[in-house]
């Protein structure tokens, strides 16, 4: 009987530890360690560049980049370059309106702003989004003396879509290139006949003024603002995280006019 418990006990230990009888078998130590698989390979790079970009949200920044809003601003116009300047190491991203508080997008959206005319300090980077609420803003004597003092300071000053309309209402390029949504060429670039207003262009940089074409263009110029800051490597750092497909040829605009305003009729891609 006791020749029989010990069999049996000698059987249980087997069968609890088979690599320890794989190992002493062997005479190798047992290891536990998996075959990489494709997974593994991608996330490296992946979380080195999420981790970049981590790092930014954390650093101090020195530096303000302002984007002014207003009843009936274009939603897009303002949160495609949100996402792509949300991260930057050295800016802070804020947003102002005449009265501050919360402010109604052409979708209906409201956007709370932490600055007013009245309190803003003086900004580095400041743009200034369209939307249909600039028919109303280019007769607004606060948005446009606003817009001049805070250009006195500024980088850049910039713009997406109709917001052009209101820099060249303010005065602000008189004799600079520039470019606006084309399907509002006409009553945009009315604004100022001064302008040397750009009709095929995606955007267009001249000095410290980045103007952008309509809506979604305003996305390609924030990557294009970027890599003029921190190089191209950041730029396109800042797309593929957002896995955002960057025109970054700013000549390239499927959606240009000609000087009237008439939509250019391109050849079709073979």
């Amino acid at each position: 009987m006791i020749a029989h418990l010990a069999l049996a006990l000698a059987a249980s230990l087997a069968i609890s530890s088979p690599t320890s009888a794989s190992s002493a078998m062997n005479d190798t130590p047992a290891t536990t360690a998996a075959a990489p698989s494709s997974l593994d390979a991608t996330a490296s790079p992946q979380s080195d560049t999420l981790s970049d970009f981590s790092d930014s949200e954390t650093a101090v920044k020195k530096k303000k980049l302002a984007i002014v809003i207003f009843p009936g601003f274009e939603t897009l116009d303002v949160f495609g370059p949100v996402e792509m300047w949300g991260r930057l190491p050295d800016y802070e991203l804020v947003m102002v309106s005449e009265k501050g508080g919360l402010v109604r997008s052409a979708q209906g959206v409201e956007t709370n702003t932490a600055y007013s005319f009245a309190n803003a300090p003086q900004f580095d980077i400041l743009m200034i989004p369209g939307g249909m609420g600039t028919r109303r803003e280019v007769h607004n004597p606060a948005m446009l003396n606003f817009l001049r003092r805070q250009d006195r300071g500024t980088e850049y000053t910039t713009s997406v879509c109709t917001g052009a309309a209101l820099l060249a209402k303010a005065g602000l390029l008189n004799a600079r290139k520039a470019t606006t949504n084309k399907r509002a060429w006409v009553w945009a670039t009315s604004q100022d006949a001064k302008v040397a207003w750009e009709p095929s262009a995606r955007w267009v940089v001249d000095g410290k003024y980045v103007t952008s074409s309509g809506v979604s263009a305003g996305t390609d110029m924030a990557l294009a603002l970027v890599q003029r800051l921190y190089g191209r490597d950041r730029a396109m750092q800042a797309a593929e995280v957002a896995e955002y497909v960057w025109n970054d040829a700013a000549e390239n605009d499927p959606f240009a006019v000609n000087r009237a305003g008439h939509p250019v009729r391109r050849a079709p891609k073979p």
